[in-house]
């Protein structure tokens, strides 16, 4: 694989590094993208499953959708790509993980500082009350309820996935912070996404005009390839731990 100059200039001196996933890089660990020809939502209707008004009117379906998802992300293991972004934390001052994904596979690889903008599919809450309830708590409700879909515990209200659906607004909170990590980073690499899904893909985009060196790992060209300073085609657990050991080679010589 070949770095060019200007490439390993930035990854030099770099101090501060975001990266912005999305479901290509969780795609490598088996769990299926929602778009492309195997994407999920090939299969299914997104509005059927994925939306609160869904949510209201078939409770049970979504939750037992979810329930799925859920099982799929908890058997699957971070990849060599996931590993490689939490090995970037030993080479600068500071990585940012800013992710589309809601698989907690980042947080499994040990990555400190993730920020999550459409959610966790492993934590959940309750819709009235915003309790949130362990996995544990959980089961345990699941197993009160029977064949119905968890109610709160509190206050008997409907508990869902916290995960933003189609129609919702992303936590403002965190994508504030996502919008001042990618303004004050020197590098911003784009990992496993298109980019084309907003206001997720103004981070880049912010980056990019706050001066940072836009470096895009895809499998192939996409809407970001026009606008990257640097493209790597290829699978992420393959391309990241190349670019890892070259920054070790020229960080500490």
């Amino acid at each position: 694989m070949k770095f060019n100059d200007h490439f390993l200039s930035k990854l030099k001196t770099a101090q501060k590094v975001v990266f912005f996933t999305g479901a290509g890089i969780s795609a490598e660990s088996g769990i299926s993208t929602f778009r492309g020809k195997d994407g999920i939502w090939n299969k299914l209707k997104p509005e059927e499953l994925a939306s609160f008004d869904a949510f209201m009117r078939n409770p049970k379906l979504v939750w037992e959708w979810y329930q799925y998802r859920r099982k799929i992300a908890h058997d699957t293991k971070p990849n060599l790509g996931h590993e490689a972004i939490k090995q970037f934390e030993k080479l600068v001052d500071e990585v940012t993980v800013v992710t589309q994904n809601v698989d907690n596979l980042h947080n499994r690889a040990g990555s400190k500082n993730v920020l999550e903008l459409h959610g966790n599919i492993e934590r959940n809450y309750c819709t009235d009350c915003r309790t949130f309830f362990s996995p544990d708590e959980i089961s345990k409700l699941e197993n009160e309820s029977g064949s119905e879909s968890p109610r709160c515990s509190k206050c008997s209200g409907l508990i869902r996935p916290d995960v933003v659906w189609f129609g919702e607004f992303l936590p403002q909170d965190v994508f504030s912070e996502a919008e001042r990590k990618a303004s004050g980073c020197d590098i911003c690499f784009v990992v496993g996404t298109s980019a084309i899904v907003y206001p997720a893909a103004y981070i880049p985009i912010t980056a990019r005009q706050s001066g940072a060196f836009i470096v895009e790992v895809n499998i192939e060209s996409t809407e970001m390839t026009r606008i990257a300073d640097e493209s790597f085609f290829g699978k992420a657990g393959e391309v990241l731990p190349k670019i890892v050991e070259k920054a070790k080679e020229i960080r500490i010589n």
